[in-house]
């Protein structure tokens, strides 16, 4: 005779509104992955631009003259560009985060909804701090920063240049 297979679903019923554990992890890892995702975005493109910069900068060392005016102007250009970015990556992250706080709300609970609206409050309040310094401002806060902190600078750049890597090698 075969033998006969079974097979039990974990749905929860209007009379058992807490959601199932294995969903408020679900979302949970859902939300750190998208926050984590979003933070490294943000800090690749500003290496990105940062590097970016430092490499126009060497070569106006090396070529003097008029070039270094241009690359000056350059650097300076895509180090704009890149604050933009940046700040509409975060812009984009924030909506995102603060249009599935209902689904949040709905599927794990009210508390884990507002966990993300005030996660999409704080990433709109940085994009936009990132869009109303400047690009000199924004490097002066850096240096300040790494003078604070060397050793988190340090693991900063190692994590930054290790995804990068991993980027071009490909």
């Amino acid at each position: 005779m075969p033998a006969k297979s079974t097979t039990t679903t974990n749905k929860t019923t209007a009379a058992d509104p807490a959601p199932a554990p294995a969903a408020k992890e679900e979302a949970k890892s859902h939300f750190s992955a998208a926050v984590e995702e979003a933070k490294a975005g943000a800090a690749m493109l500003g290496e990105e631009a940062k590097m970016r910069a430092g490499a126009y900068k060497e070569q106006a060392k090396v070529k003097g003259g008029d070039f270094a005016a241009e690359a000056k102007t350059k650097a300076g250009e895509l180090a704009v560009e890149g604050k933009a970015k940046t700040s509409q990556a975060l812009s984009g992250l924030s909506k995102l985060i603060e249009d599935n706080a209902p689904y949040l709300d709905d599927k794990v609970g009210a508390k884990y909804g507002d966990y993300a609206r005030s996660a999409s409050r704080s990433i709109k309040s940085t994009a936009d701090s990132l869009d109303s310094k400047s690009v000199e401002e924004l490097g002066d806060d850096a240096r300040e920063a790494i003078r604070k902190s060397p050793a988190t600078a340090v693991g900063i750049a190692a994590v930054a240049g290790f995804m990068l890597a991993r980027l071009f090698r490909r």
